[in-house]
């Protein structure tokens, strides 16, 4: 195996306005499954943080009375506790849509001001794209006088209500509204890397491209502008400290910071054309499968993206593709409902044309019987390349919102048979492959040490093992719940099928409003990221 196989080059990555590596090696990588796991590691690396380190951040919502703790801090007490400290706190959040359309423009000023009012500086960055948003979820913590303890956390997880919740989903007690059929504390289920070695470099070059790009903030917004100028916001950067540099090698995996940010006008100085090096990771990836492609995402909604699976699943005859979705949409109503359910509907229907049989798509559930909200952005390719981000599998996130991932390829193969599932001689590798059974054991009640891998090594036994675990605890509940609950939390999904009175009007909504294309026009019409 070559990273030229699996990672983009220089020129496949198409953004020469971008300072970031092609790639980074030497890396060591920790996935994070769940909120409360990844917030109590953020309270314990944050307290450490003493003054003249650096403390920058990236986040879609910031709710700042959020628990990262049963018994605290809360998001805005840790991180303007450390401001007080003396650490340079620096962060990005999305300026959002007001409260009243169910966003959190209140929420993010107010973490902005309090942190503000400690010594940090948290900018509302609204330099997006029409209707789009900024989408990454990224902490960056340096030491510059202590490099080898650097350390970043990317996936996502938002620093916000619902997020903080465990293997049982119970849900998380400080809970945002969604559905009623997730219940008063939605199950929540969601992934954060930690990394450590010189990708953290490559993640702090990412942030800082954003803090001093000199776009206005309230780009095209002038009521927006107005409103920041009355309340004295913060409106102009201020300056950074300089960069360190890179931590030192430290473990066995390569990472490529793979990124989406959309065509605008005023242009990102740092992506004058944009960038989709998000769609173009996970393109080439895909078209390198032959056993098993491994999904954990949010919506699973656009065509464009589901044909990337069709046409491999059509090309590779042994290929099998298993994704884990949210059972329900996380709204409801008579307009919004619609247009959420329509464009997945589309997506697999595509799949299951291309190869009836090898698409395999479930959803969770707690002991309970209360779905779980799949946040996960999550893809393992033939159990060597693996990516956890921001981005979910849709045309918004490939193209039109700012978006983070983290690709990873390990050196160290994985020496349990089979040792070459894909036989193209890559070989399993131990990150990705322990990546996926660490979520099947969960999904399926397995030894959570791996006791009880057997039949979930190889692809096809996998697959059988995960479709007939599912159909089990499906025909449990088809028998009116009688007798012991089978083991497994997954079920196979169904979506509704939509009348075609409303398909009418939802198409064109969930295309124009919740999918929108964020690519040059000579990129859309070339069909082409």
């Amino acid at each position: 195996m070559t990273m030229r196989d699996w990672f983009l080059s220089a020129q496949e990555r198409a953004n020469p306005g971008s300072e970031l590596p092609v790639w980074t090696s030497g890396n060591l990588v920790e996935p994070l499954i769940h909120g409360g796991t990844y917030f109590d590691r953020l309270v314990s690396e944050v307290d450490h943080l003493r003054a003249g380190d650096h403390l920058f951040f990236t986040d879609w919502r910031g709710d700042p009375d959020e628990r990262m703790r049963p018994d605290g801090p809360t998001v805005v007490q840790l991180f303007a506790r450390a401001a007080q400290r003396g650490v340079v706190v620096k962060g990005l959040v999305w300026r959002s849509h007001l409260d009243a359309l169910s966003y959190s423009e209140e929420e993010n000023r107010d973490l902005s001001e309090v942190i503000r009012a400690a010594g940090g500086e948290v900018l509302l960055d609204q330099r997006v794209r029409r209707g789009g948003s900024h989408h990454q979820k990224l902490v960056v913590l340096r030491h510059p006088g202590a490099p080898e303890r650097d350390v970043a956390f990317a996936g996502g997880i938002d620093l916000c209500h619902s997020r903080r919740d465990d293997a049982a989903h119970g849900g998380d007690p400080q809970a945002v509204a969604m559905s009623p059929r997730y219940g008063p504390h939605p199950p929540w289920h969601d992934v954060q890397l930690a990394l450590r070695g010189p990708v953290v470099g490559a993640l702090d070059t990412t942030f800082r491209e954003r803090w001093t790009d000199p776009m206005p903030l309230d780009s095209e917004n002038p009521m927006a502008y107005l409103r920041d100028r009355l309340r004295g916001s913060d409106l102009s950067p201020g300056p950074l400290p300089d960069q360190p540099p890179d931590p030192p090698p430290c473990g066995p995996q390569h990472v490529q910071v793979l990124r989406t940010y959309p065509a605008v006008r005023p242009r990102y100085s740092f992506a004058p054309d944009g960038e989709r090096t998000v769609a173009r990771g996970y393109t080439k990836a895909v078209r390198r499968a032959r056993r098993l492609i491994y999904l954990e995402d949010q919506y699973l909604w656009s065509t464009e993206v589901a044909d990337l699976f069709a046409r491999a699943l059509r090309e590779q005859p042994d290929l099998h593709l298993v994704a884990v979705v949210p059972r329900h949409p996380d709204v409801d109503g008579r307009l919004a409902l619609p247009p959420n359910m329509v464009g997945r509907s589309q997506a697999l229907e595509l799949c299951h044309r291309a190869a009836p049989d090898r698409v395999h798509v479930f959803d969770v559930e707690n002991h309970e019987g209360t779905p779980v909200y799949v946040h996960a952005k999550v893809c393992v390719v033939d159990d060597v390349w693996a990516s956890v981000g921001s981005d979910n599998f849709n045309r918004r996130s490939w193209t039109h919102d700012s978006e983070l991932s983290c690709a990873v390829l390990d050196d160290t193969r994985d020496e349990r048979a089979p040792t070459d599932p894909a036989g193209l001689g890559d070989g399993a590798r131990v990150f990705a492959r322990e990546l996926r059974l660490r979520l099947w054991r969960e999904h399926l009640d397995r030894d959570p040490d791996g006791g009880a891998d057997h039949d979930l090594l190889d692809p096809a036994d996998a697959v059988a093992a995960i479709t007939s675990t599912a159909a089990e605890l499906e025909r449990w509940h088809e028998s009116g719940r009688v007798g012991p609950r089978p083991p497994g939390r997954l079920r196979p999904h169904r979506p509704e099928r939509l009348p075609w009175r409303t398909r009418l009007w939802a198409l064109p909504a969930y295309r124009l409003v919740y999918d929108p294309d964020g690519r040059p026009l000579r990129a859309r019409r070339a069909g082409t990221w």
